[in-house]
């Protein structure tokens, strides 16, 4: 007996209680990562099919009409930086808004991995993780479209995906810090796409510029993330004229969404997870 417990090495050293506070967040993105693998053929359909079906709609049908170059480039090149705005805030809201709701409510995942020593804010920052590996992967996957229509160089990928990212991260944390508050979803992602998603990718400058938009609606391209993702994306990609003041407004205005929704959702899910 004295020998089995001179040479037990006891639970710390079995269970090291410090991994999981240093390392939770990247626990928690692992397993909403291997969630999203079982869907992973329907990303990636979805990832390769919805830009094939809109170049071929919008960007070709459409923009064969359009014999005049507009900001000095092809209609393709013009159009490019607000659809991949609009995949990169789409890819990472679809990761921040169900699964939060899974997470709290329908498998109570969360109070699990809480309860273990995962704090609330590693929970956040791991949803976060997750939902921007999804939001890259799709932005990667419009490019790789795009480069075969020929809307984008292979030069212009780098700067591209920073400018979707941003615009994805941005939003994605605003719609996590409204997310945690949701008890159940009630049809309130769908009013969200219909009456917030639709109107920012019309009104910020994706077709056109937004200067040629009435005055009385550019104010919905001035506060939408894809508006400020777009003419940056444009200003890198292909040179479209910006006052450096603007590009600077623009990464600020989309980091600071990014600050503003984890700043609000680390508090909301302490407490709700202390509930």
């Amino acid at each position: 007996m004295s020998s089995i417990q001179e040479n037990w090495t006891g639970a710390k050293t079995l269970v090291d209680p410090r991994v999981p506070m240093r390392w939770g967040a990247f626990y928690v993105a692992e397993f909403r990562i291997r969630n999203m693998l079982k869907w992973l053929s329907a990303i990636i359909a979805f990832g390769l099919g919805n830009p094939v079906l809109y170049l071929l709609s919008i960007g070709i049908g459409i923009g064969s009409m359009i014999k005049n170059p507009i900001d000095g480039v092809p209609y393709l090149t013009f159009l490019a930086p607000a659809l991949l705005a609009t995949a990169a805030i789409q890819g990472a809201m679809d990761e921040v808004t169900f699964p939060t709701i899974e997470g709290f409510v329908w498998t109570r995942v969360f109070y699990s991995m809480n309860n273990t020593a995962i704090s609330s804010r590693q929970i956040v920052d791991g949803v976060m993780i997750a939902a921007m590996t999804r939001c890259l992967l799709q932005v990667m996957l419009y490019e790789l479209i795009l480069l075969l229509f020929g809307a984008i160089p292979l030069g212009s990928i780098a700067v591209l995906t920073l400018a979707s990212l941003l615009a994805g991260w941005g939003f994605a944390a605003v719609m996590l810090s409204v997310t945690v508050f949701i008890k159940d979803d009630d049809g309130f992602f769908a009013i969200v796409g219909r009456f917030i998603l639709a109107p920012m990718f019309m009104f910020s400058g994706t077709y056109f510029p937004l200067a040629s938009l009435p005055i009385w609606l550019q104010w919905i391209g001035w506060i939408s993330p894809v508006w400020h993702s777009t003419d940056l994306g444009r200003a890198l990609s292909y040179g479209h004229q910006v006052e450096p003041w603007l590009l600077v407004v623009h990464v600020l205005y989309l980091g600071a969404l990014g600050v503003i929704g984890m700043v609000t959702a680390y508090p909301q899910f302490r407490k709700r997870l202390a509930e």
